[in-house]
């Protein structure tokens, strides 16, 4: 077998750190993304930068705004709405699954992650609780027995991080977060996967106030984007 190219090798690592920085948070929707930046911060040459952003605008995570630059990409109401819809159907069906599938150790897995969730609650340190939180649903993803279902509900989930993880900032998230977590488990632990499934929904499903909350919150947060820019010739992602 052929050695991975070192261009390759130079665009994977490029486009796994900016994925990385999206999804956790350090680089924010809306946020505008300099091509000449991250020539300097990786040590590469324009065009696997170039071709990192290319996949990831692929992906959705980024996007290009002719004459004006890269965004991280910021979803509208109506698209993050429906994702957040499908998702937590995603996160109900991966629930109801475990519960009929689970073996012991996997329960007490699930609950061990819980009890790391109310430490992290406790020490008031968002960005623990998030990755606690974040263990505790790939447990029960992975409980579920079905492999196809564990990468699509990943998929998207990773594409919805930059505002999962904007919700813990909420007045009172956490502790709502936590108490939903509690729900889950019980259901889980008794055996019943209607139970366990319209938790797991309701865990994830963003309605009324709540999503006004988020959106607020993203809008407070997010750069706002330049209305246009020199006549100078624009950022091309295919230049």
């Amino acid at each position: 077998m052929s050695a991975t190219p070192p261009n390759r090798s130079r665009v994977q690592r490029v486009r796994e750190q900016l994925e990385d920085d999206i999804v956790n948070g350090r680089l924010l929707p809306g946020e505008q993304v300099q091509v000449e930046q991250l020539v300097v911060r990786f040590g590469v040459s324009r065009t696997p930068v170039r071709e990192a952003l290319q996949q990831l605008e692929a992906s959705g995570l980024i996007e290009v705004q002719p004459k004006r630059g890269t965004y991280v990409s910021r979803l509208g109401m109506p698209e993050l709405i429906q994702m957040f819809e499908v998702m937590a159907e995603l996160e109900a069906f991966c629930a109801r699954l475990a519960t009929r599938r689970a073996h012991e150790a996997d329960l007490r897995e699930i609950e061990a992650a819980l009890a790391q969730c109310e430490a992290e609650a406790a020490s008031g340190n968002v960005n623990a609780y998030y990755y606690a939180n974040e263990h505790f649903h790939q447990l029960i993803y992975h409980a579920c027995g079905n492999a196809f279902l564990v990468q699509q509900t990943l998929g998207l989930k990773n594409r919805l991080k930059p505002y999962r993880r904007l919700q813990l900032q909420m007045r009172n998230r956490i502790a709502q977060s936590l108490d939903e977590h509690r729900q889950v488990v019980a259901a889980l632990r008794r055996g019943d996967s209607e139970a366990a499934a319209e938790a797991a929904r309701a865990h994830v499903l963003v309605q009324g106030q709540r999503f006004t909350d988020l959106m607020s919150l993203t809008e407070r947060q997010a750069p706002s984007r330049p209305a246009e820019v020199p006549s100078a010739a624009p950022e091309s992602l295919n230049a």
